[in-house]
């Protein structure tokens, strides 16, 4: 499952890796601003109360469908 979080003014933030180390990557309308190693970092940019997690949730018809099976 992919994990991202959203926020006001175009902020993206989606874990990634960079030279075989984990960072949280900043996007602001799809272009990227920063590579982030920490959360403080982050902050610089957006506030992190207003972020969001976006959460994809399982469709009916997938549900239905592994049920078929």
């Amino acid at each position: 499952m992919d994990r991202r979080w959203v926020g006001p003014d175009g902020y993206e933030i989606v874990p990634a890796e960079r030279g075989g180390r984990q960072v949280l990557r900043v996007r602001r309308d799809g272009w990227l601003v920063a590579d982030c190693v920490s959360v403080e970092q982050v902050a610089r940019y957006v506030d992190l109360a207003d972020l969001c997690e976006v959460v994809t949730l399982p469709t009916r018809e997938r549900e239905v469908r592994s049920a078929a099976w």
